[in-house]
């Protein structure tokens, strides 16, 4: 899994069938420090994650192992919404703070 914010949403209004029903999100994917990389990924929402918000994501085949994407075309996909991470005792993000 790898940390992204989620920085916006990916409508589609004609999408191949077993895609419907999937909200999309736009994910920069963040370094260690918190700090956004210069690429971007197009993930599926399986949490109800929101613009702004610290996620983690899978890519790959993880991505079609939640309920909401089973065997379905997704190559990435939102799993869990962050509160916090912390490395060597010192925390890096705390979502209160953010």
């Amino acid at each position: 899994m790898l940390l992204a914010r989620v920085i916006g949403t990916v409508v589609a209004s004609r999408k191949e069938e077993s895609l419907s029903g999937l909200k999309f999100l736009l994910l920069s994917p963040l370094d260690p420090e918190g700090k956004e990389t210069n690429r971007t990924v197009v993930a599926a929402d399986a949490v109800g994650a929101g613009v702004g918000e610290v996620v983690l994501f899978a890519s790959g085949s993880s991505a079609r192992q939640t309920v909401a994407t089973d065997k379905r075309p997704v190559d990435a996909v939102v799993m869990a919404i962050v509160d916090q991470w912390e490395i060597h005792g010192e925390t890096k993000y705390l979502k209160s703070e953010d």
